[in-house]
């Protein structure tokens, strides 16, 4: 997304709308867009800096840790903010920045589950009144139950 530099007016400017993905360039078969970045933003230009501020929404197709099922995720970066001193050039370009905090905000070990809108297939689910265990994944030492020694 590139801002130029001439057409913010002095009392700054309000920026919404959709962008390329700014993940694009990204070698990973666990991360994948699934839509446009949305924006909504102010920017301005102060004392030979210019400052943006807002909130950025990207979509994303991510791979749970757990089952390996890719889900979809929308990583919201609520608090956007940047401070950059201008060298000069009629335009900025905020891509990088954008995709910076996009990156900081994407989950370190996602989980299908993580939103509450699903169940993931490889958790146990409690039956709610007996309490015993439905459709329980046999633990990853029950192999080692089973030696005679």
């Amino acid at each position: 997304m590139k801002i130029h530099l001439r057409q913010i007016p002095p009392e700054g400017l309000h920026l919404e709308g959709e962008e390329e993905c700014a993940l694009s360039g990204l070698d990973s078969d666990d991360v994948q867009c699934a839509g446009p970045l949305q924006y909504e933003l102010d920017a301005g230009v102060s004392e030979g800096a210019l400052w943006a501020n807002g909130r950025l929404t990207q979509p994303v197709e991510l791979r749970c840790v757990r089952c390996l099922e890719p889900f979809d995720y929308a990583i919201e970066v609520k608090d956007f903010t940047i401070h950059t001193v201008l060298s000069g050039p009629e335009e900025i370009d905020l891509t990088p920045f954008m995709r910076e905090d996009i990156l900081l905000n994407l989950p370190a070990h996602p989980h299908c589950d993580r939103e509450g809108g699903r169940i993931c297939p490889v958790m146990t689910v409690k039956s709610a009144g007996s309490g015993n265990e439905e459709g329980k994944r046999p633990t990853d030492w029950s192999a080692l139950d089973k030696l005679d020694l």
